[in-house]
């Protein structure tokens, strides 16, 4: 038997050995065997190449296996992610195929030389704009071949971008581009030193005492209310779900009030009273608090004035304390500066999973941010169960490798090849429901989008399954009834996303009955949940040109002189009122961005067109030298309710300084970091005109844009503000997290309170003052708070410098712990005050939180 094994093992090694022939498929074990030990890397080679047009990059395998690519045709192929679409046809005997929006493959031709055990091959390659950060590049890389299952090189199956992307070191790779120069900064230690330069100091006990959001009007006391079980609680009937999740967030510390209506007398013992009436003064959302040795009173104007205020006082808990909690006296009048504060999460590109979601909404209510725009549906990926059509979440869930799309939808964004990769999943209608009903608890409004038509692959694709499935069963009429596609349409285009078939037929009926089925399956999962589907977003941006040209359906449309639809341009705004039309029936406000209501960069669709009393438009493209940056006051001014939504300031996806470690996208800012986001000024939209994407200082916004910039005429038509987080670079619940928090609270700061340094320009000292006592807050307590409730947050890379051979640094959060390595990261010590240092090429710094939780570590320059 052992003498039978052992020529098995040598019969299957010497198979190994073998290279083989061409047009041989491989079997699995061989492609697991070859993907398991040769490494595939990414590079940026050059940025200096060709201004902002294209940059040079490679692939490159190491071939550490026993096994041989043949030289020549063979029937194997390499699947990569690329977000940037790849310019080059051929290089190193291979072609390089363009798939579908970042899926792109490398299949050997006749010059291809082969790949021997023990060789390394350069794959150079030119793609559209520049890589100057690692997350640029997706991981799970995989080989096919025949029916083998797909396999993944093992090195890119990783969230680590270093274990498959080269360094990022080089001027001409840690430049986006040279002409024009790319003046953005570069995050060093002696830079971010620089910038965290502050003068003065808060004390420990004014930050302590800083409540984010800022209140309108607070008035401390001498004295504290010391907080203990002893205490109750009384509140009026109407307040029942507040003092529940009231009682559930003092658990935390661990306090458990005994809590009683109104009408049963409190008695002598110590108490929270909770009250509605009638706050004229503050209005809608307002309340007053007043804390004092024995009795704490909160009033609200309304429901969720009370919860507001309930958040204020849980603010000034001191993050550390159990059992019994200190809070200072004091008096608090507070209302907000906005009606919409909110936040937008995209889902469709990667799906997190169940408590990301609910850590997000819980969090938004404690910083009295009152809409979630869950953006649910998107070109990647469907994130909702949605009866009757179960295709949706059965493929439009899942990533896969599957090229015909009756499993799952083609791999995009780092998935990888099966249906086990990252951002695959969804939320069921059940859990929908008890997502509804714990937004409700905490004043949160969920606001879902239907994206189309533009953005729209995941419901087309899944659309189009259905459509096959039912006509194989010889149910034509039913195949037809939810197709988003016209199978003659021959329309060419291709979007930003690189996607060539995303856009729904605005010409078809079943189009609008599909819109119309979500929308009534929504409105029963709202009202399950006790509330109601008042808001709908549709999405409506980025379009591909092109699209809809070539499809009979539309053409017979064109053909008709009576319908209104004289030709392609009449299309976008066709599908706008027929799904406004349709919301309206329904009770619904409908919503889209900017880009969605425009018919070319200054003109919006024509308001009145549409019967909705209200019309939501989330501006987003301020990108200041493009020269569409004044669509919130267009918008606003032709009666369109305008959220601010603004790329260079609420975008959370974009990193939080200019470093090749850093996540995300930075199309409209080089970096956006949360002194930025609360540096955002809402009332004046230029006011915020800083920099040009190439990193110039913007002097003259109008000679900058070239024409006048219109006024805001009605400026009750700015409904508030809202953050962003777009994740395509982000695959994981920690990532997205991260991302977002502390981003979120400087948004919600600017979103409540208006602050005194704002007006056309920052009044310098004001601000200074402020955001010390705002990032001294998030240090002392507030980022501890979101840690113990299982948020992972970001922490900012300390600054440093040597000053006569004495080491200083500083972060960008006052209070925050500093840790300094003198031996390479062997041992850490807290950084207290100057130090003396004899070898800076040594020294190592990063922020701590608590015992766990290290920012990224940074060198002396």
């Amino acid at each position: 038997m052992k003498i039978q094994k052992k020529l098995l093992t040598r019969a299957i090694a010497a198979t190994l050995l073998v290279p083989m022939m061409a047009k041989a498929a491989w079997d699995s074990s061989q492609l697991q065997a070859f993907t398991d030990n040769t490494t595939f890397m990414f590079a940026v080679e050059n940025n200096h190449h060709n201004g902002s047009s294209s940059f040079l990059a490679s692939i490159t395998l190491q071939n550490n296996s026993k096994i041989a690519l043949p030289a020549g045709e063979s029937d194997w192929q390499i699947y990569f992610h690329s977000i940037r679409k790849v310019a080059t046809q051929q290089a190193a005997g291979l072609k390089f195929e363009h798939v579908n929006g970042d899926l792109h493959r490398l299949v050997p031709t006749k010059a291809f030389t082969g790949l021997k055990p023990g060789e390394t091959l350069e794959i150079p390659y030119e793609a559209a704009a520049w890589i100057a950060a690692y997350t640029d590049f997706m991981p799970r890389a995989f080989m096919v071949s025949g029916d083998a299952k797909p396999a993944v090189f093992t090195n890119t199956d990783s969230e680590n971008m270093l274990d498959f992307v080269a360094p990022i070191e080089r001027d001409n790779q840690l430049d986006r581009h040279a002409e024009p120069k790319d003046l953005s900064p570069r995050a060093t230690a002696s830079w971010r030193y620089e910038q965290n330069q502050q003068a003065g100091k808060l004390s420990r006990e004014d930050a302590l005492k800083r409540i984010i959001p800022k209140p309108m009007d607070v008035d401390f006391n001498r004295g504290y209310a010391e907080l203990s079980n002893q205490w109750q609680i009384r509140y009026a009937g109407r307040l029942k779900s507040e003092v529940t999740v009231f009682q559930e967030d003092l658990a935390d510390y661990g306090l458990k009030l005994d809590a009683q209506p109104d009408h049963i007398s409190a008695g002598k013992t110590k108490t929270i009273y909770l009250r509605v009436a009638e706050l004229a003064e503050l209005g809608s959302e307002g309340y007053q608090l007043e804390v004092d040795d024995d009795k704490i009173v909160i009033t609200g104007h309304d429901n969720a004035g009370v919860f507001y205020g309930i958040q204020s006082l849980l603010a000034l808990f001191p993050a550390e304390q159990q059992g019994q909690v200190s809070v200072p006296n004091v008096d608090i009048k507070d209302a907000p500066r906005f009606g919409w504060r909110g936040m937008h999460y995209d889902n469709g590109r990667n799906y997190h999973g169940k408590e990301a979601l609910f850590k997000l909404v819980e969090q938004m209510g404690r910083y009295k941010l009152n809409k979630f725009h869950w953006h649910f549906s998107e070109d990647e990926g469907w994130r909702l169960e949605i009866p009757g059509l179960p295709e949706l979440t059965d493929i439009g869930a899942y990533r896969c490798f599957d090229l015909d799309e009756r499993e799952c939808l083609l791999t995009q964004l780092g998935t990888g090849p099966h249906k086990s990769g990252s951002g695959n999943g969804y939320l069921t209608r059940d859990e929908f429901v008890e997502l509804l009903k714990f937004a409700k608890a905490r004043h949160v409004q969920i606001i879902p989008e239907i994206e189309g038509p533009g953005h729209a692959r995941a419901s087309i694709k899944a659309m189009e399954a259905r459509y096959h499935t039912l006509m194989e069963a010889g149910k034509p009429e039913q195949a037809r009834a939810y197709l988003l596609s016209d199978p003659q349409d021959t329309s060419k285009y291709i979007t930003v996303q690189n996607y060539t078939d995303n856009s729904m037929n605005v010409c078809q009926d079943s189009t609008y009955a599909f819109i119309e089925k979500v929308t009534y399956e929504l409105q029963g999962m709202y009202r399950e949940a006790g509330t109601r589907l008042t808001n709908l977003h549709f999405g409506g941006d980025e379009v591909g040109a092109g699209s809809w040209v070539d499809s009979p359906v539309c053409q017979a449309m064109f053909a008709d002189p009576n319908n209104g639809v004289a030709g392609p341009a009449d299309l976008k705004p066709y599908f706008t009122q027929r799904v406004a039309t349709l919301f309206a029936k329904r009770g619904i406000a409908p919503g889209a961005w900017e880009d969605g209501l425009m018919y070319d960069r200054v003109n919006p669709f024509n308001r009145d067109a549409f019967p909705n009393e209200v019309f939501t438009a989330n501006v987003w493209d301020n990108i200041w030298e493009w020269g569409v940056a004044d669509r919130a006051h267009r918008l606003a001014n032709d009666g369109y309710q305008v959220v601010l939504s603004h790329g260079t300031h609420l975008y959370f996806d974009h990193p939080y300084e200019p470093h090749p470690a850093e996540r995300g996208y930075y199309w409209a800012a080089r970096y956006t970091d949360s002194k930025k986001t609360f540096s955002y000024m809402p009332d004046d939209v230029y006011a915020n005109a800083d920099f040009t994407r190439s990193g110039a200082p913007i002097e003259n916004l109008e000679a900058l844009v070239g024409r006048a910039m219109p006024a805001l005429e009605k400026p009750e038509n700015i409904l508030g503000i809202q953050g962003q987080v777009w994740s395509e670079t982000i695959r994981t619940e920690a990532q997205v997290q991260a991302m977002v928090f502390p981003r979120l609270l400087a948004m919600a700061e600017r979103a409540w309170h208006k602050a005194g340094w704002e007006g056309k320009r920052i009044d310098k000292k004001r601000f200074a003052q402020d955001w010390r006592g705002f990032s001294a807050a998030l240090a002392l307590k507030e980022l501890t708070k979101l840690a113990k409730a299982g948020v992972n947050v970001n922490l900012p890379v300390p600054g440093a410098k040597v000053i006569d051979g004495q080491l200083y640094a500083n972060s960008a959060f006052e209070y925050l712990t500093i840790e300094v390595s003198l031996d390479k990261g062997e041992s850490w010590q807290t950084y207290t005050a100057p130090m003396s240092v004899s070898n800076a090429d040594g020294v190592l710094l990063r922020t701590r939180l608590g015992d766990k939780k290290f920012s990224r570590t940074t060198r002396l320059d």
